[in-house]
């Protein structure tokens, strides 16, 4: 194989190119091997031109770079807009509504509403959270909801007063 011969290099950049795109699929949402790609195709686009070897590693370089620096504030973005977290932790954080009294007991649940759904909680402190209230949930713990109580629903007057 002769690397100085540019048509060597047209299926170099071509394997590159083909190699640092599936390589990115593999890791998709880094857009760590897409600039790469790019430059390689940029690259084998000035082989097939019939440029010289050096001037198809400056096209590599200067179209990676140039790519690189325009995917990576894209990248932090959506890095930042994936920490979401999944599953049930997506609840943690968030405020529920106790649909049934939470004992203070250890390990005692009650019943909370979360959007649209019913979770089995507990309290975090150990105290008693009536029906009613309005909870934080500070973690999920296998099926239920650990919460923390944010507020206590008015007493109803009594029927004797």
């Amino acid at each position: 194989m002769d690397f100085g011969s540019p048509d060597t290099w047209r299926w170099i950049w071509l394997v590159v190119a083909v190699v640092a795109t599936v390589g990115e699929l593999g890791i998709a949402g880094s857009f760590f091997l897409v600039p790469f790609a790019i430059g390689a195709i940029a690259a084998a686009a000035a082989a097939f031109a019939g440029a010289p070897v050096g001037v198809e590693w400056a096209v590599f370089l200067v179209a990676s770079l140039v790519t690189f620096a325009g995917f990576r504030p894209l990248a932090r973005r959506l890095d930042a807009a994936s920490s979401s977290t999944v599953g049930a932790q997506r609840w943690v954080n968030r405020q529920a509504v106790v649909i049934s009294d939470i004992p203070g007991l250890p390990g005692a649940t009650g019943m909370i509403r979360l959007d649209r759904e019913e979770w089995r909680a507990e309290s975090l402190t150990g105290q008693p959270i009536r029906a009613g209230s309005s909870v934080l949930v500070t973690r999920v713990d296998g099926t239920r909801l650990v919460v923390l109580p944010l507020d206590e629903p008015e007493a109803l007057p009594s029927e004797g007063a």
